[in-house]
């Protein structure tokens, strides 16, 4: 489950939406949320699962990376399920038993969720698995800029945001072998009750923290080797600037937005 987490991680490629503009791919991936939370019934998810698989395909990304970033999310939307199901009073009644109903409006709601929550997450992956950390840490540098004015510190803030994304599967990995390793040594982590579980957690939780101090105190080292100063007169070896594929892009996305709008007034 933990090789499941995807979050951060980066797949190199030359597909048109690994060329885009990293602010734009931003920009872009907050209209595609706004976009998905504008739908409201099953018409315009045509739009979404359209849009979607054509982003993917665009980007040559395999299947098997987006499946992989839900694996770990399933149980969340399964009990999001759940609860709509359960907790929803509507008008059509199917099943009645004691104190448990389930509507039909309740099921409908329920598939919106989950419709919503899958291609929510296999959306906006694609932001991580199509950029690298370089990139990512330029576009939101570039895109706080303006907030300059009133102190708010954008290059140390691009900074750490993306560190923390690109540290999440090196965590991961390392989480993986110290499990690995404490349960050679006979820890248990599967049976027990909760409590006797989350001790269980101890002999991991201890050298994934001493783990993590050490990469932290590497990774300044290093960066102070490297004489970092910090973002003021930085210089950078790639220069943004946008293209005609960024136009392109931002085109189709902005069609999309349009389409899943005209969607609510569909009868």
């Amino acid at each position: 489950m933990i090789k499941d987490i995807t979050i951060g991680q980066y797949v190199p490629g030359e597909s048109f939406v690994h060329k885009l503009d990293p602010r734009v791919k931003i920009l872009l991936s907050f209209v595609y949320i706004v976009s998905i939370f504008l739908v409201k019934d099953f018409k315009g998810y045509i739009f979404i699962v359209s849009f979607t698989l054509l982003t993917i395909l665009a980007s040559k990304v395999q299947f098997k990376y987006i499946f992989k970033g839900l694996k770990p999310l399933i149980v969340l939307i399964l009990f999001t399920a759940v609860l709509n199901v359960f907790m929803y009073d509507g008008h059509k009644l199917i099943f009645s038993w004691k104190f448990i109903k389930i509507y039909k409006e309740g099921i409908e709601l329920a598939a919106l969720m989950v419709l919503r929550l899958v291609f929510l997450i296999a959306g906006t992956s694609l932001l991580t698995l199509t950029t690298s950390p370089i990139e990512l840490t330029d576009g939101i540098e570039k895109l706080l800029n303006p907030f300059k004015r009133i102190g708010v510190p954008a290059h140390e803030l691009a900074m750490m945001m993306t560190i923390a994304l690109r540290f999440i599967p090196t965590l991961m990995d390392e989480t993986d072998k110290i499990m690995k390793a404490q349960m050679a040594r006979g820890a248990d982590f599967e049976s027990g009750n909760l409590m006797k579980k989350a001790k269980n957690l101890i002999p991991l939780l201890v050298p994934l923290f001493i783990s993590s101090f050490r990469r932290a105190d590497e990774l300044a080292m290093a960066m102070e080797a490297r004489c970092y100063r910090g973002g003021e007169g930085r210089t950078r070896m790639k220069i943004l600037k946008l293209s005609q594929k960024d136009l392109i892009a931002s085109f189709f996305t902005i069609m999309f937005m349009i389409l899943c709008i005209f969607s609510r007034y569909m009868k």
